[in-house]
């Protein structure tokens, strides 16, 4: 080292650490909003006049705007945008096939897990489906006491002492809906962060707040963004306890990211229809199959364009004009024509032109149809069958959503290798459609369910049979207990009916939990005891395992990424990602193992460098963060060691904890 280089050091991480925290969305804002008006900054804060001025005609700053207003708006937005100090806990013991499986289910208010995905999951989810409270009066759990949130959430499932109290939303209070839309508000904003540019979302809803969630999404989503209002008919009967009406349907809302970069959505046709519509062959039919023949000449429902309107020259000779107008334009017309897509009829009228439909589209796949916006033949009955074949003939859930419901949501809203997330998990239908769909198609879906660990009373009516099974299953009376025995049965049914299907049917289990970081809480009688309680910086109990996974968190990595560990000078060193993140969180590192373990560790980070880059001796180095216990080294003399060596070798980024 020259004189002029500065010493290699090692960066703590501490509580207020970014890496310590999940993303700060408002700081992002911010910071974009900097980088297009500088100008309207001052001292590092909004200058609001400057900004408006800005913008111009864009503002808008009347009194009385149209859109949905409530009481505590202001404060769930806030909500959305306050950092989560929390982590997630692996649970390998509660998991199936932890090793190999990239699905994910995870137990914790969707508040917090949401903020905590922001980091490792922001613009990586194809699809989003979601089953929240309908807001009965019955369904409703998620308190708005948020000084707190982990604690809370901790009380709230009855994980610490304290035991507060889930209750209801019930009509009487004059707060019905406000609460709701006080719930559901910030967690739609937190999810839109998460959807890819082509992402959709759909969310399940009856009429008690179908009207506030249209507007809650329009809000969150933009009125441009909405796609279909679907409309389920769950039920083929009933109607005894209605009093006007029998109601036999739900909705579900579809809204994209940015419906500009959606695709027109398509169901598969089944053999039925391809052997009963598409009929036709000829020379193409290797390559796009059979076709069914479409008529070019477009309808009075399709707007009058004049450049829709042109001869097509028949077989004869005969210049062919539209009575209306066609579909295509010229251009287009003239295309497929050329590739014998025109298909020509003699009528005493005159000729009719049609196009060729192929069941195979551009992109190699078969064509179906567009889903209509009503959906029928699927009934809440067969959700309910379905819970009643895997559970021993019991109804541990209320009203499941069917398998083949959300099943045709995946397969028009999701690629074959999307992640789909669903954060009011309930029975876990969707983890259940994802694998079934995977096994229909060969796709490789990834599922992200979360589900509050909500209590199971046995004293209460509609909880009884869910919490005798829970008994009997010798598990903590709660609900994710039973999603994920939903899960593995799910997942062993599959494999059960499809022997040659070899997919993902596993899942990784972990859990929201207070960091494994302390905060510094000094006690004012009792300074010297406290310094000594926090030369240790992580919660006592923690595991290696409990550490690895928060850096993944906040530092955005996957939670279902490669992980490898190995021993080097006698000391455990993982490596996560391929060398993205290399972690030693043994104690014991003296000036005697600080050198060894150094080498040993940038001969490791190149040899993986080199294997990413196709074994390449003159690989470029990767960039790795390196993770040690502050705790485990000796004295300051082997930390500089260590962190000089490393630095020596290319590698600079090196934290503690």
């Amino acid at each position: 080292m020259t004189a002029h280089q500065s010493p290699a050091t090692i960066q703590p991480i501490d509580k207020a650490s970014p890496e310590a925290q999940s993303a700060n969305l408002m700081e992002g804002n911010l910071a974009q909003l900097k980088a297009l008006f500088p100008e309207a900054f001052t001292e590092g804060r909004v200058d609001f006049e400057v900004l408006k001025q800005l913008l111009g005609t864009a503002v808008d700053e009347r009194e009385e705007k149209y859109g949905l207003n409530w009481h505590g708006k202001r404060r769930a937005r806030q909500l959305a945008l306050t950092p989560s100090t929390g982590t997630l806990r692996p649970c390998p013991e509660e998991s199936v096939d932890w090793d190999t499986t990239q699905n994910l289910f995870i137990e914790g208010d969707n508040l917090e897990v949401l903020k905590l995905l922001q980091k490792s999951y922001a613009g990586k989810v194809k699809l989003i489906y979601i089953d929240p409270p309908y807001n009965t009066g019955k369904d409703f759990v998620y308190p708005d006491n948020f000084q707190d949130s982990i604690k809370n959430y901790l009380e709230l499932t009855g994980q610490v002492e304290g035991g507060q109290k889930i209750s209801s939303n019930t009509d009487a209070s004059g707060r019905f809906h406000t609460d709701w839309l006080n719930m559901i508000y910030p967690r739609l904003r937190l999810a839109k962060n998460l959807l890819t540019e082509n992402g959709v979302i759909f969310v399940s809803i009856d009429d008690a707040e179908q009207a506030s969630l249209r507007k809650c999404l329009d809000e969150v989503f933009g009125e441009e963004n909405f796609v279909e209002q679907f409309v389920w008919k769950k039920s083929y009967g009933g109607g005894a306890k209605e009093r006007y009406a029998v109601t036999q349907h739900e909705y579900c809302l579809m809204y994209a990211r940015d419906i500009q970069c959606v695709d027109p959505l398509w169901l598969a046709p089944d053999a039925e229809a391809e052997e009963k519509y598409y009929e036709g062959r000829d020379e193409h039919f290797e390559k796009k199959g059979p076709f069914r023949l479409k008529p070019l000449e477009a309808t009075k429902s399709m707007d009058r364009r004049e450049n829709l309107i042109y001869p097509i020259t028949a077989p004869d000779g005969t210049q062919v004009l539209p009575k209306r107008q066609w579909w295509w334009s010229r251009e287009r017309a003239e295309k497929v024509q050329a590739e014998n897509g025109l298909h020509f009829a003699k009528r005493p009228d005159g000729w009719s032109v049609s196009y060729k439909q192929y069941l195979i589209g551009e992109d190699g796949e078969k064509r179906g149809a567009k889903p209509f916006s009503i959906i029928d033949g699927i009934y809440t009955q067969h959700g309910t069958s379905e819970i009643r074949d895997m559970f021993d003939d019991e109804v541990v859930f209320s009203y499941p959503k069917p398998v083949q419901l959300l099943s045709r949501f995946i397969e028009f809203g999701s690629d074959k290798d999307s992640i789909v997330l669903d954060f009011f998990a309930g029975s876990g239908t969707l983890g259940h459609a994802v694998l079934a769909q995977n096994s229909l198609d060969g796709g490789t879906r990834r599922y992200i369910l979360v589900q509050l660990p909500e209590p199971l009373d046995p004293e209460a009516k509609e909880q009884s049979t869910a919490a005798a099974y829970c008994d009997r299953l010798t598990r903590p009376r709660r609900l994710s207990e039973l999603t994920k025995e939903r899960l593995r049965r799910a997942g062993k049914a599959i494999h059960d009916k499809d022997t040659l299907f070899t997919g993902d049917v596993g899942f990784r289990v972990f859990k929201l939990d207070s960091s494994n970081i302390r905060a510094w809480n000094p006690r004012p009688d009792d300074l010297t005891g406290t310094l000594l309680d926090h030369a240790e910086h992580l919660d006592l109990g923690r595991s290696e395992q409990d550490v690895l996974y928060e850096l993944l968190l906040k530092l955005g990595l996957d939670l279902a990424v490669p992980m490898e560990s190995r021993q080097i000078a006698g000391k455990t060193v993982h490596s996560i990602g391929a060398g993205a993140l290399m972690a030693c969180l043994s104690d014991g590192i003296g000036r005697d193992v600080a050198e060894p373990l150094a080498l040993g560790i940038a001969a490791w980070q190149k040899a993986q460098a080199q294997a990413l880059q196709g074994g390449d001796d003159n690989a470029k180095p990767v960039s790795t963060k390196l993770v040690f216990k502050d705790s485990a080294f000796a004295d300051d003399v082997a930390k500089t060691n260590l962190a000089a060596i490393l630095s020596q070798h290319g590698l600079d980024d090196v934290r503690s904890i």
